[in-house]
Order: structure tokens, then C-alpha cells, then sequence
């Protein structure tokens, strides 16, 4: 059972976004070897349609099958809403989507009105709403579209200015705000990045990111499978699909990286 502890643990998104995810499993699972994949050269994910993400995510899978882990972190809901359905059957290692988790944990949390800012494809897919009230058929769900937010962080400094991410920020968050929720999920891994915008025009405690909960939920589970590394030190190796030098400048805000991350091409 030690043998299949100490293999990797794979966190993929198509950017920076899962950092968001990364951090978190960091303090809740401190001593795993993870792997991880940024499809920057697919990014963003968002405007990609079902059957084009199906093939890229299913060479991400096949590539870690081919390093022998454990399990999968599907730390990107565009590809959580769109793919897990069709993939989850042909592999043997744990997969773990953000969405279904997060709504699984949100609707134990007992909210009436929940709202969801998440990009085109998440939304149009009404992932969020189908995976809630499977488990709350009483909650109240508004979702809203940002397709946008996603290139606000993966190129915030080049490309937009305070004035107009206050504009697009106002644009996507007032209809939410509107329908007066308790809780605003955050259905986009990039997301948690614009906390400290978002935060200027509504509540603080009003919005949830869901690496929390989905971090505290896969450190459960996999004790629960026996699979939790408990003992050795904190590993990551990292991969991109484009640009290391970008990848690594845009990361540095959240995880320092001695190295560049590896050129990966799938």
C-alpha cells in the first residue's frame, strides 16, 4: 500500500487558475509528489467547445496514466462541467472534479440563493445548477458568464488597466448581486486571483472559492481510500504546454518556482 501512496497526485487546468487548487492541497496534503499541467496553449478553456476538450483533456489523462498516479485533480471547471462524464469510466486512478465536489459541499452548507460567476462554456452547461440541486432541489441558483476574467489574470498587467477591469468587473457581478445570494461561487479557477477586485464592490465573506471545501473533500477521500501520504517532503513538478518564461512570471504571485516549468505539448 506505501507503493501506491508515493505516487503522484495530477492537478491540471489551462493556466495559473489551478494554482488556486494547488495552494490549498498543499496545506491540507503537505507531503504528496504532485504534477502540474498548464494547457496554456489551449487557454482559455472557456471558449472551447464539448467535443475539442474531450480530445485535449483525454491526452492530459493518457499522460498521467503514462506517470503512474493515483489520482487526478480536475482543478478547472470549464473542463469539470464539459468532460468528467465522458472520461470518468476509462481510467483506473481516483478523479476528482471541481464541480460535483464543490456542489456537494455548498449545498451541505445550507443556503437559500446561490449565485455562480463561471465562463461561457460552464455556464451554457448549467453544470453548477444541475450538480446543486441534485443535492438541494430547494436551492435557488443565478449563474453569470465572465468571459473575460480569465484573460484579466492570465494577462492583467499587459492588457487592462484599474478603469476597465472596474467596468468588466460591474458588468458580470450586478446581475449576480442583484438576485441578492448568499454565497457567490467563484466557478473558475483563474477567479479567486480577482478576490481582492471583487471584494471592493460587495461583502467579503460573500464569496466562496472552491479550492477550500474541494481541497478539504480530496484530503478526506483519500484517506478514506488509504491513499494518503502522510510522511516525505512536499514535491511538484510543473509542465506547460506554451511559454515556461510567462508561466513562471505569471505563477510568481502565488508559488515561487526555482525552475521553469517543463515545455509539454500533448
Amino acid at each position: 500500500m506505501d507503493i501506491i501512496k508515493d505516487r503522484p497526485i495530477g492537478v491540471f487546468d489551462s493556466g495559473i487558475g489551478g494554482l488556486t487548487v494547488l495552494e490549498k492541497l498543499y496545506e491540507a496534503c503537505p507531503h504528496e509528489h504532485y504534477i502540474y499541467y498548464a494547457d496554456t496553449k489551449n487557454l482559455p478553456y472557456g471558449e472551447k467547445d464539448k467535443d475539442e476538450l474531450v480530445e485535449i483533456v483525454r491526452k492530459i489523462f493518457d499522460f498521467y496514466q503514462q506517470q503512474d498516479v493515483k489520482a487526478v485533480v480536475m482543478a478547472c471547471n470549464t473542463s469539470s462541467a464539459l468532460v468528467y462524464e465522458e472520461l470518468a469510466d476509462d481510467y483506473d486512478f481516483l478523479i476528482y472534479p471541481i464541480i460535483q465536489i464543490t456542489a456537494e459541499c455548498v449545498a451541505d452548507m445550507g443556503f437559500k440563493r446561490i449565485g455562480v460567476l463561471a465562463t461561457t462554456a460552464t455556464v451554457e452547461s448549467h453544470a453548477y445548477l444541475k450538480s446543486l440541486v441534485e443535492y438541494d432541489r430547494h436551492l435557488l441558483v443565478k449563474e453569470n458568464a465572465c468571459p473575460l476574467f480569465v484573460s484579466m489574470v492570465e494577462h492583467r498587467k499587459e492588457d487592462y488597466d484599474e478603469e476597465d477591469e472596474d467596468a468588466i468587473i460591474l458588468e458580470y457581478l450586478d446581475p449576480i448581486l442583484d438576485f441578492r445570494p448568499d454565497k457567490i461561487i467563484l466557478g473558475c479557477t483563474h477567479y479567486p486571483h480577482l478576490l481582492s477586485k471583487l471584494r471592493r464592490f460587495a461583502k467579503k465573506n460573500l464569496f466562496l472559492n472552491p479550492a477550500e471545501c474541494f481541497s478539504d473533500y480530496i484530503k478526506k477521500d483519500l484517506e478514506k481510500a488509504g491513499l494518503r501520504k502522510t510522511y516525505g517532503v512536499l514535491r511538484t513538478d510543473f509542465y506547460v504546454s506554451s511559454d515556461p518564461q510567462m508561466f513562471k512570471k505569471n505563477a510568481s504571485v502565488f508559488i515561487k518556482m526555482k525552475d521553469l516549468p517543463e515545455l509539454l505539448v500533448l
